[in-house]
């Protein structure tokens, strides 16, 4: 793919995921904005793809908004927002449940991707580019041992595939690894390795991320798992209303809460 003249922001482009994608999108001719709160190790990425780097913190709506700013400021727009950073949770809703981890896993993985969408929308209808999330497995299949986490995944897995048909112009869609050989699994590292489970090349995460850049879909949630081809989760249409006659009601299969809306 020739992505030559084609601006992206990677938000938690310092390491793991986001650096990778950086190098592989430079590689193809992409100017890069690396962001994110580590301002030694992203400015070290952004030198080495020859992009730029801004310090940005996505709890912060200003800070996602100085961070496009900045794209369209350097390279003139921005086409693609990969919006990466992401923490791990580790937050118990039992007797040691922890209201600033909860707070802070919910404004990092669940705010900041809705920010860093409100902050680009506007370059991104301009340029016909398109937004990708980094969600997890975690947002499509239960996570007892990490409740948090899969619920602040799942958000981001349900907002991406509500702005998939909200937006015309603009391709959303999400990026769901499994367990991924970065910072987050430190803590779980030596428990999977016990277990025997795979533990996912970041180079393999970047090749789904390639195939959503390169695609034509929107709204859909790829997977990413050890030994299966990445793809888009095929979701299972929910049960819709039936009118007093038992027949189906037209309006429910297309948008009914923005029918509503519509008309009130």
């Amino acid at each position: 793919m020739e992505l030559s003249g084609k601006v992206a922001l990677i938000t938690g482009g310092s390491n793991g995921i986001g650096a990778a994608a950086a190098r592989r999108l430079a590689s193809l001719g992409a100017r890069v904005v690396v962001a994110d709160v580590d301002a030694d190790q992203g400015k070290v990425v952004a030198d080495e793809v020859g992009g730029v780097f801004v310090r940005c913190d996505v709890t912060s709506p200003a800070d996602s908004a100085d961070a496009v700013a900045l794209a369209v400021r350097e390279f003139g727009g921005l086409d693609i927002a990969f919006l990466n950073a992401g923490i791990g949770t580790g937050c118990s809703l039992g007797d040691d449940f922890d209201v600033e981890k909860y707070r802070r896993a919910m404004a990092i993985n669940l705010d900041g991707v809705v920010y860093g969408v409100h902050a680009a929308l506007p370059a991104l209808k301009a340029s016909g580019g398109q937004i990708i999330a980094t969600a997890s497995m975690a947002g499509l299949m239960p996570t007892p041992g990490d409740p948090v986490y899969g619920a602040n995944k799942a958000a981001v897995v349900g907002l991406v595939r509500a702005l998939g048909g909200a937006y015309p112009d603009v391709r959303v869609n999400a990026l769901c690894p499994a367990f991924a050989d970065t910072n987050i699994i430190t803590p779980l590292r030596s428990t999977l390795e016990e277990i025997g489970m795979p533990i996912l090349p970041v180079s393999v995460v970047v090749d789904t991320f390639m195939s959503i850049v390169e695609g034509s879909g929107t709204g859909e949630a790829w997977f990413v798992q050890a030994g299966r081809p990445s793809e888009p989760f095929g979701f299972r249409n929910p049960p819709g209303p039936r009118a007093a006659d038992g027949s189906r009601v037209a309006a429910a299969q297309k948008d009914p809460i923005s029918l509503a809306l519509k008309e009130s």
